[in-house]
């Protein structure tokens, strides 16, 4: 094979991943917008599946582990159990698996907008730009208070927003594969 059919051969496997990882963001994207509830069950059900996965694992680590000694094992037993029970709890009412996991996201990223805007005004003697730096800060404390009171209202947001940038990086995911091309 010549360099320049290997060329082609790795570009047409660059350009076949772009297209497919453009298509599937598409249709998340699509499927976020349209069937935001039942989109929303079926992410909670593949959490539920892992967490039932890794608490399967888990136990058979902590039951079959010969080397580990006996609190390791008594904690891999544990944990495992805690995994399956949170996962076959998720898959009994996967609705309410979703509301919560929306609850529990939408008040972490109030957490984490409040810490970050904290932590950027400690950076206020270092920064040429503090207006800009307070002005960030200042959006950043408010939007995490403010989600932090509405935590589902802003994980459903985030949610839409998620919905939107699948579809716009997945249609230029498209242009990009369907423009590559050999030198």
């Amino acid at each position: 094979m010549s360099t320049q059919q290997s060329a082609r051969t790795v570009v047409g496997g660059i350009r076949g991943a772009l297209l497919i990882g453009g298509v599937l963001a598409v249709v998340i994207g699509i499927l976020i917008l349209v069937w935001p509830g039942k989109t929303a069950m079926v992410v909670a059900g593949i959490i539920a599946a892992w967490a039932v996965i890794a608490g399967v694992v888990n136990i058979v680590l902590g039951v079959l582990s010969r080397s580990a000694g006996a609190w390791s094992r008594v904690g891999h037993i544990v944990l495992g159990l805690i995994f399956l029970i949170a996962g076959i709890v998720a898959f009994s009412n996967l609705g309410l698996a979703a509301g919560t996991l929306a609850t529990f996201v939408g008040a972490l990223v109030g957490i984490l907008w409040i810490v970050e805007g904290v932590v950027s005004l400690t950076t206020l003697g270092g920064t040429r730009s503090r207006g800009w730096t307070i002005a960030f800060a200042v959006l950043s404390i408010v939007a995490g208070v403010l989600i932090l009171f509405a935590p589902v209202w802003g994980a459903l947001v985030l949610w839409v927003w998620l919905g939107v940038s699948l579809i716009l990086l997945g249609a230029i995911q498209i242009v990009r594969a369907t423009r590559l091309r050999t030198r």
